[in-house]
């Protein structure tokens, strides 16, 4: 399938002119099956922008079709297409974690502080002894958000430093226009967490960081 995604404030606007589907009984992160702009699809209330918005899934021989009739409906919103990089600094101003980067095999849900995913009350999981265990006990690190404090990007693979030594690493960091701030999200020890004062190595210097 090809993915489009239509995001922002004015997004189910623009996508409701394209489709008989009513967009306003969706809830998010639901989805419906139906024709947007002729073409038989799925329409998903996702995205990985912080905003709303709609992730439209159609057969790949389709895709260009959808795509110019997104375009011509949302002309008058002021509708732009955006590539990867800017999505990737939506999702992080929104601490929304990337897989390969903020999580991976080597972090739990409760280290990445995604444990409101869970089914805690299952009584068998992949994983539970160890999720029960880090619940009970505490983790050992966790992933926060920072802004550098000088213009300095912190970005992924760079140490996080305090008093010398090394304590975690960056996982993901762009400078956030929305923000208009230099952020990160990153790895460190749970006991740091509210608010220590650590530095970023960024080609051999020590650049200062706020949790």
């Amino acid at each position: 399938y090809a993915l489009i995604a239509v995001q922002g404030p004015k997004a189910r606007g623009i996508v409701q002119k394209l489709t008989a589907v009513d967009l306003s009984t969706i809830k998010y992160y639901w989805f419906a099956h139906g024709e947007i702009a002729g073409v038989r699809g799925t329409l998903s209330r996702t995205g990985y922008t912080g905003e709303d918005g709609w992730e439209i899934f159609v057969p790949p021989q389709f895709a260009t079709q959808l795509w110019n009739a997104i375009l011509e409906a949302g002309r008058p919103e002021g509708l732009v297409p955006a590539g990867l990089g800017a999505r990737d600094t939506l999702r992080l101003e929104a601490a929304m974690r990337l897989y390969g980067n903020d999580m991976d095999e080597t972090s739990t849900v409760l280290e990445c502080d995604l444990g409101w995913i869970v089914g805690w009350n299952k009584t068998e999981f992949t994983g539970k002894p160890v999720l029960d265990r880090q619940k009970a006990e505490g983790v050992a690190k966790k992933i926060v958000g920072f802004e550098m404090v000088d213009r300095a990007i912190a970005r992924h693979g760079h140490e996080v430093v305090h008093d010398g030594a090394k304590v975690g690493v960056v996982t993901s960091g762009t400078f956030g226009p929305s923000v208009d701030a230099s952020i990160a999200l990153g790895y460190v020890p749970a006991g740091f967490a509210a608010g220590a004062q650590l530095h970023v190595e960024i080609r051999g210097k020590n650049a200062p960081c706020t949790i």
